[in-house]
């Protein structure tokens, strides 16, 4: 190829790479609901979600486990897609996937480390959430006790937590069941859910 040739080409390539929309970057997103099997299950198929892992967050001691986790909350982060759902909107749906109004935990699981939290990564981010909690909060006509937190450390849960309902269906199902969850979610969002809650 001749110098003028492979210099138009170079040119025309670069041309074109800079006129191409360049891919939205992913995003994440920590929020703590309860039991993180649940919590994993029922946003993973929100649309605009890529990925989700459960883990655990909030806490002060490193290398937190599931026998080991005391001051931390069972958690889920979720890479979304910014260009699909928007934060404040995926913010909306975690709400949607858990009782916001119990300060104690989550359906039948109690204690500390079930409590809810959405924990944003910056003012901004802590603004849309504290919006989206007051939204709630009118529609429910009651007090939200799901804290907004500032920026946390996600550490990873162990691989068997991984995907839990979807590699055990029988034993997830059984527990799920029996905890009362989806009752209990029905008895306070009733028809409010919107249609990508309701899984």
């Amino acid at each position: 190829m001749n110098t003028r040739l492979f210099s138009a080409v170079a040119a025309a390539t670069l041309l074109a790479a800079s006129a191409a929309p360049a891919a939205t970057a992913l995003k994440t997103a920590v929020f703590a609901g309860g039991c993180f099997w649940s919590a994993e299950h029922d946003i993973e198929g929100t649309p605009g979600v890529v990925r989700v892992v459960v883990g655990y967050a909030g806490g002060v001691r490193p290398h937190p486990t599931y026998e080991n986790h005391e001051g931390y909350l069972e958690s889920i982060k979720v890479t979304y897609d910014p260009s699909k759902i928007s934060y404040p909107q995926l913010v909306n749906a975690f709400f949607h996937h858990i009782d916001p109004t119990d300060p104690g935990g989550q359906i039948c699981d109690r204690g500390p480390t079930y409590r809810t939290a959405v924990f944003a990564t910056d003012a901004a981010e802590k603004q849309q959430a504290e919006a989206v909690k007051a939204q709630v909060a009118r529609v429910l006509h009651k007090p939200v006790a799901t804290e907004i937190r500032g920026p946390t450390t996600f550490w990873m849960g162990e691989g068997y937590h991984q995907d839990y309902a979807r590699k055990n269906p029988v034993a997830y199902m059984t527990y799920r069941v029996g905890c009362g969850r989806d009752a209990q979610l029905k008895a306070v969002w009733g028809g409010i859910r919107t249609a990508s809650a309701a899984r």
